[in-house]
């Protein structure tokens, strides 16, 4: 199996490259992020590959980093999430930025990818929310008080301010997650303003 490809890039195609490696030409088909990062016809790349054989073709999937990798293999883990799929998500989303999207439950975030409909970006936040957090940049205690938000059991000085925010034209996760950490620093005795101009620090970081 091929695990690793370094070479000089020969040309691109819509959604593939040639990489030239020794003087053989392999075809690698990268995610639109992957092919945009890579550099002009004649320079070197590497790429980290997943080989697929199947009884009538061999096809290379090529990414930046191993950490993307694991990510197209964890991706179709999920029912309904073949190669196409995984890799059109991390088209449209930075591994760091579906890790959150999943950690923060935001299935609207991952059905921006093309082709992927509102029931799988759910299937996509749900089977996997158990091992983005691992991955993600956030806040696991945080991730857990957006999850309670999520489920209606917020007091209502913090589901005030998640509406406030929400009003303000934040997303319901990115709003819930804001909220979830201003609580955190505030305490429970927090008071809606308050919890909104903390919110509103955290989604300006």
């Amino acid at each position: 199996m091929i695990g690793k490809l370094k070479g000089i890039i020969d040309s691109y195609g819509e959604d593939y490259v040639i990489l030239d490696v020794g003087g053989v030409g392999y075809q690698v088909h990268c995610a639109s992020r992957t092919l945009q990062a890579l550099p002009s016809p004649g320079e070197a790349a590497v790429l980290s590959i997943e080989t697929y054989v199947r009884e009538d073709q061999i096809k290379l999937f090529g990414f930046r980093t191993d950490h993307e990798r694991e990510w197209f293999r964890l991706l179709q883990t999920v029912q309904g999430v073949g190669a196409r799929v995984a890799l059109a998500v991390l088209g449209t989303l930075s591994p760091a930025d579906l890790a959150n999207a999943i950690a923060l439950r935001d299935k609207a975030a991952v059905a921006r990818t093309p082709g992927v409909g509102p029931k799988v970006a759910e299937r996509i936040v749900t089977e996997l929310k158990d091992k983005a957090p691992s991955f993600a940049s956030v806040d696991p205690a945080v991730v857990q008080l957006a999850g309670a938000i999520d489920e209606q059991r917020a007091p209502g000085p913090v589901a005030d301010a998640i509406s406030a925010l929400v009003n303000l034209g934040y997303g319901q996760p990115q709003a819930a997650a804001a909220i979830a950490a201003a609580s955190r620093s505030a305490g429970e005795t927090a008071e809606t303003a308050q919890l909104i101009r903390l919110g509103l620090k955290e989604l300006a970081r």
